[in-house]
């Protein structure tokens, strides 16, 4: 079948799912493949359960009406996302970057949707599949769609471009994050690049934090708009960030000065989209984080910032240094592993540790494989978070203020029991 005939049988709902469990009727099921699954055993299940029709792979399991059998069924997802990217013909904004992806796409939402109607990605569904799994959300109704792309190893970004196909583009940053699959920081800045050679090569747009020489150097050559803090001026960050813009104050309910140009991204494309400053302001300041992701969380006398959704040495960093200038007393830092960094583990935990330990909090808690082959003074470190929970099963701590942070593996946010 050609992708064009499939797209007839797409467009007549619009509804595309890859999880038996969560089949919507009149759908496609795409029966996707991973190292623990075949999604093509489920084909025949996923149409009792209303999936009109089953997009599958293995000839052996092409036993169904409704079954259609191609050579493979990712790509074909990809394509078929590609193709309805290019029949809505609507601009499509891409980001991408080592931190802070996931909230500013969030951010640009809440502001774009205010005057458009927009399609952006769920959750943080950006890798090859989440993107084409996006695409495919939008429909003759979306005006503008926001598009999160995520990235561990070169060659990524540009094969999830290729799909999107994006008029506009941003990169929140370059950190050290998955410096295992990308070969190092230099590795990282090639990677997130591929974004901007898309738009070098296809006459896109690109929105440049102009305080960020890595981006002014890496964004030579493409037509761009600018924003820093000349344009947005930074304000305040104890604990919420505030800014101004266009002498119009915006306080928002983001902690950490890190998250100040994840808000002025924002900020930029609403005002290049012409989104009122008003409109922009309310979006801001009624946005509110969730996933674990710089949460505030109240508990009795405490003050806990919840980030455990994710962490790399420079989210850490960013993280550890916005701590350290809180006015709060008592305060308490717990910081998990880092992943994927390669042979670059050992260094990059024992820098954090050094930094955690170098600022005068009250008390520092490591935790995790990696943390716990540090070695540094006024610490409290433990191997892994069972003999964290055993060694601290009724931690009391009073009036304080805590940070918590590690990756997403780690599950940090299991602390709060013990609170």
């Amino acid at each position: 079948m050609k992708i064009e005939q499939l797209y007839t049988l797409f467009k007549q709902n619009y509804l595309v799912d890859t999880d038996t469990r969560k089949i919507r009727n009149g759908s496609l099921f795409f029966a996707l493949k991973g190292d623990n699954f075949n999604g093509n055993k489920f084909a025949k299940e996923a149409l009792s359960k209303g999936a009109r029709f089953a997009i599958i792979d293995e000839e052996i399991y092409n036993t169904e009406p409704n079954t259609i059998l191609v050579k493979d069924v990712l790509t074909t997802l990809q394509k078929l996302a590609n193709y309805n990217r290019r029949q809505l013909n609507i601009p499509i904004i891409s980001l991408t970057g080592s931190n802070g992806k996931t909230t500013t796409k969030e951010l640009i939402n809440a502001v774009l949707s205010k005057k458009y109607k927009t399609t952006a990605t769920f959750g943080n569904l950006n890798n090859e599949i989440g993107v084409p799994l996006t695409l495919l959300s939008m429909t003759p109704k979306t005006e503008i769609g926001i598009v999160e792309m995520g990235a561990n190893h070169l060659k990524e970004i540009e094969l999830l471009c290729t799909i999107t196909e994006p008029n506009y583009g941003l990169i929140t940053n370059f950190g050290k994050a998955h410096l295992e699959g990308f070969g190092g920081f230099e590795g990282v800045i090639k990677g997130k690049s591929e974004l901007y050679q898309f738009l070098r090569n296809n006459h896109g747009k690109a929105f440049i934090n102009s305080d960020d020489e890595l981006q002014l150097k890496q964004s030579i050559g493409i037509d761009s708009i600018e924003f820093n803090r000349n344009k947005i001026k930074f304000i305040d960050a104890n604990p919420f960030v505030s800014v101004e813009f266009n002498k119009t104050q915006i306080s928002s309910n983001l902690i950490g000065k890190y998250n100040y140009s994840n808000i002025a991204a924002a900020i930029a494309i609403g005002n290049y989209f012409k989104v009122s400053e008003e409109h922009i302001k309310t979006a801001i300041e009624t946005y509110i984080p969730t996933n674990n992701r710089s949460q505030i969380i109240e508990k009795g006398d405490l003050k806990i910032i919840l980030d455990a959704y994710n962490a790399n040495p420079s989210s850490m960093q960013a993280a550890l240094e916005n701590f350290n200038q809180l006015k709060d007393k008592n305060k308490i830092v717990f910081l998990g592993d880092m992943f994927e960094l390669g042979n670059t583990s050992a260094i990059e935990h024992q820098k954090i540790a050094e930094l955690a330990t170098s600022f005068n909090f009250d008390n520092v808690f490591l935790i995790g494989k990696a943390f716990s082959t540090t070695s540094v003074k006024n610490a409290f470190i433990y191997s892994n978070f069972e003999d964290f929970k055993s060694s601290n099963k009724n931690l009391i701590l009073n009036n304080s203020t805590i940070l918590i942070k590690g990756s997403r593996g780690m599950a940090l946010e299991r602390i709060l029991d013990l609170f």
